[in-house]
């Protein structure tokens, strides 16, 4: 039994005071500290400078200013999706444990029983702090005001569906519950105002910690950079993906011969039209502005006096390929398509400008605000309290980063694996991935290949181990431990999960 998950602070377990452990947060009181959690959207861990998968062109002073405040995680795995990676974030569980969430009408309709389905930042409300949301919204129509927020400017997407696709224009736009106005301006620009004016006071108790969940739409498709950023990246250049074309040796089915590409003159890829280095170049450019909203926020914070007092935790709710395996999308299971990046700091709590390899998982965040804040855990959370690995980031780390995907289905829908092609998300099938020190494993929901991948050895994941006899241990020893990871977490469907296929 894992601790973290029933009892949120080691200290706990050791008989010591919150206050008295190296990089936890204090009891209860006046020095709580503030908590800023910057998201960001389809946001590729290699658009950051920070990042030695970046290409040697990208300009990010910004994010690798804050990447050298704080630790950087190498392996960052928050979410497969816009929606569950949310919901994730809002109840520390994985989607089969969000209880009461599905997919209602129009996409992206969503709803949920708020008693079946609490959010935690109600919790913080009721222990003093002042919660906030500003930003995109994509977890059911209720979006919680006056519940779990103080105060919330949100884009809700799930109830405003047929502007679902208005990630930088013409958002209509909910002011604390109460009137909806549609913002004409550039998103990006205008959640970091709303931001800079939160922190510098505007609209809460000022007597209070904060928690502000700040929710770019950027750099989601259609992927607009703002208008000062156009013709940034001139002439850049970049290897194309070794497996942008199938076919793929030893893959799953499913990928071996996945494509959203074409061959275009002289072998070029293209899409829709355009060439992969217009697409990557449109792509880099929309993350100026978020490189450029997110200093300003931070800077706000040390002119306002609070940065010594703010946990800052910048994530996305995953990554995106542009290439890679085939993709232009989010959804799969590698590195390329999901790892996001994921840099935690607060000056003078944490080490700065560390990097741990060590695999983690959207839901280990959860637990770590909490005990940040000094406040006990509400309800028994799938991940783990990371504030051992942000007090000494090298040091080993016996929890396994783990992953599901079951499509638009969450908590008791997906205790039945469905079949056919119900058991696939644009194509992909349903599937757990667990990461373990340097291997990948992935198990699909569906009769198909496992697949093992050595990440150190092989971080473009071309080489599937599962299909290799000399790495059958490793992979029986991933495959027991998915499992055990599963039943500990209370998976419904880990009894109903389909043989796995041995390779041809």
């Amino acid at each position: 039994m894992r601790a973290a998950k029933y009892v949120p602070l080691i200290a706990v377990a050791v008989g010591l005071s919150v206050g008295s452990v190296p990089g936890l947060a204090q009891p209860a009181g006046q020095d709580r500290p503030n908590i800023l959690f910057i998201y960001t959207d389809d946001h590729s861990h290699r658009t950051v400078g920070a990042y030695d998968e970046s290409y040697p062109w990208v300009r990010t002073p910004n994010l690798d200013r804050l990447a050298s405040q704080g630790v950087r995680f190498e392996y960052a795995y928050i979410g497969t999706w816009c929606m569950p990676s949310r919901a994730t974030l809002l109840t520390g569980h994985h989607q089969f444990g969000v209880q009461s969430m599905r997919m209602v009408g129009p996409y992206p309709g969503s709803t949920y029983d708020p008693q079946q389905s609490p959010f935690w930042p109600s919790v913080f409300r009721k222990h003093g702090y002042f919660t906030a949301q500003i930003g995109k919204w994509h977890t059911g129509t209720d979006t919680g005001f006056g519940r779990d927020w103080d105060y919330q400017i949100v884009w809700n997407r799930p109830k405003y569906t047929e502007t679902s696709g208005n990630y930088y224009y013409d958002q209509p736009i909910t002011y604390h519950g109460g009137r909806t106005e549609v913002l004409r301006r550039y998103s990006t620009d205008q959640y970091t105002d709303w931001a800079v004016d939160f922190i510098g006071g505007e609209g809460r108790d000022e007597s209070k910690p904060w928690y502000l969940w700040l929710c770019y739409g950027a750099v989601h498709g259609p992927f607009t950079p703002a208008d000062r950023h156009k013709q940034a990246y001139p002439g850049i250049d970049f290897d194309t993906p070794a497996d942008i074309f199938p076919p793929r040796p030893g893959k799953p089915d499913w990928a071996r011969d996945f494509s959203l590409w074409e061959r275009g003159p002289n072998g070029t890829p293209m899409r829709r039209g355009r060439t992969l280095r217009e697409w990557t170049r449109q792509y880099h450019q929309g993350v100026l502005a978020l490189d450029e909203g997110i200093g300003r926020v931070l800077r706000a914070l040390d002119e306002s006096g609070q940065g010594q007092d703010t946990l800052v935790i910048w994530t996305s709710d995953q990554g995106f390929a542009w290439g890679q395996h085939g993709f232009q999308n989010k959804l799969a299971a590698y590195d390329a398509t999901i790892r996001s990046p994921l840099v935690i700091s607060m000056p003078g709590r944490i080490p700065e400008g560390e990097v741990s390899p060590r695999p983690v998982a959207g839901v280990d965040l959860v637990p770590t605000i909490f005990a940040f804040a000094g406040i006990d855990l509400p309800w028994p959370m799938h991940g783990e309290d990371l504030t051992p690995l942000l007090n000494d980031p090298q040091r080993e780390w016996p929890h396994p980063a783990l992953l599901t995907a079951t499509g638009r289905k969450y908590g008791s829908d997906t205790d039945v694996i469905p079949e056919g092609e119900d058991a696939y998300h644009n194509g992909i099938p349903w599937y757990v991935m667990l990461v373990e020190g340097r291997y990948k494993y992935v198990r699909p929901l569906v009769p198909d290949l496992e697949e093992l991948y050595d990440l150190r050895a092989d971080p473009e994941e071309l080489d599937n181990l599962a299909v290799k006899p000399e790495f059958e241990d490793t992979l029986r020893r991933m495959r027991e431990l998915a499992v055990a990871e599963l039943r500990e977490d209370g998976a419904g469907f880990v009894d109903g999960m389909p043989p796995v296929r041995e390779p041809h």
